[in-house]
C-alpha cells in the first residue's frame, strides 16, 4: 500500500529537519516507541533515534528488528516512560518527538505533553496519534452494542467506564487541539487516520490486487475532510514548538 497520511507528514518533517541541520541526521525521540514500528523505518531513512519504552520485551524486539534492518547504530533504546523523560534525555535537543499511542494511557495528559514539548528544539515538531472517541462510539453501535456506545459517548473522557480496558481516555478533534495549545504548541496538521482500513475485512483486499491502492488513495483524500476525518479510528496531530 502507498504511504498513509501520518507517514507522509513525518517524511516531510524529517526532510525539513535535515535541511535545518544542513544535511546532518535529524534527531528523533520516540516515547512509548514499543518494538520500533516507527523507529526502525525512521532510522533506515537516516535519522538518529532515541526510543523510550517501559517494556523490556518490547525493547528486546526493537533491538532484533534494528539489527536485522542494519540500523542498530542509529537507535538508542532506554527503558523508562514519559514521567521520567526529563531525567532520561537532554532537553531541547530533538527535532521531532513522537508520542504515538501514548496520551490515552498516561495519568496526566498535560504533564506528558509538557514533557514531550520540553524535549524539542525550538522550531521542532511533536507528532501524536490517539484513539478517536467518536469512532469508538460508532463502531460499537454498528457492532450491535449500543449500550456500550452510549456509555462511551456520555463519558467525559470517552472511556468505557467499568471495563478492564487500559485506555484512560479517547479524544476528539477539538479536545486534542486544546491539549496542544495549552502546552504552548502551534497545531499545523490535525487529521484522521484509519477511516476505512481498520474495519475493512482482509478478504476484500485479497480479492482484488488494486483494492489496496484504491483504499490508500481514499484514506489520503479523506483524512482531512470533515466529517470523515472526525470518525476515523485515530487522530493525528503535528504541533510545533515556536522557534
Amino acid at each position: 500500500m502507498r504511504p498513509d497520511a501520518v507517514h507522509r507528514v513525518l517524511e516531510t518533517e524529517v526532510a525539513a529537519a535535515r535541511a535545518r541541520r544542513g544535511g546532518a541526521a535529524p534527531r528523533v525521540l520516540d516515547v512509548g516507541g514499543g518494538s520500533g514500528g516507527w523507529a526502525v523505518p525512521l532510522a533506515a531513512d537516516g535519522c538518529r533515534l532515541t526510543v523510550i519504552e517501559p517494556s523490556p520485551n518490547a525493547l528486546a524486539t526493537l533491538h532484533r528488528r534494528a539489527v536485522d534492518a542494519g540500523v542498530s547504530e542509529l537507535i538508542t533504546a532506554i527503558q523508562g516512560d514519559v514521567d521520567a523523560l526529563d531525567r532520561l534525555v537532554p532537553q531541547a535537543e530533538a527535532d521531532l518527538v513522537l508520542g504515538h499511542g501514548l496520551l490515552e494511557i498516561v495519568d496526566d495528559v498535560d504533564a506528558a505533553v509538557g514533557a514531550l514539548r520540553a524535549a524539542l528544539v525550538p522550531g521542532g515538531a511533536l507528532s501524536v496519534v490517539v484513539p478517536n472517541r467518536y469512532a469508538a462510539v460508532l463502531r460499537r453501535a454498528l457492532a450491535g452494542r449500543p449500550a456500550e456506545a452510549l456509555r462511551l459517548l456520555n463519558d467525559p473522557a470517552g472511556r468505557l467506564a467499568g471495563s478492564d480496558e487500559s485506555i484512560q481516555r479517547r479524544f476528539d478533534i477539538e479536545g486534542l487541539a486544546e491539549v496542544m495549545t495549552r502546552a504552548g504548541l502551534v497545531v499545523e496538521v490535525l487529521h484522521g487516520h484509519g477511516l476505512v482500513s481498520d474495519v475493512l475485512p482482509g478478504s476484500v483486499l485479497e480479492a482484488d490486487p488494486g483494492t489496496a491502492d484504491a483504499l490508500a488513495e481514499l484514506e489520503l483524500a479523506a483524512c482531512d475532510r470533515s466529517p470523515l476525518r472526525d470518525v476515523a479510528a485515530r487522530l493525528h496531530v503535528l504541533a510545533r514548538r515556536p522557534a
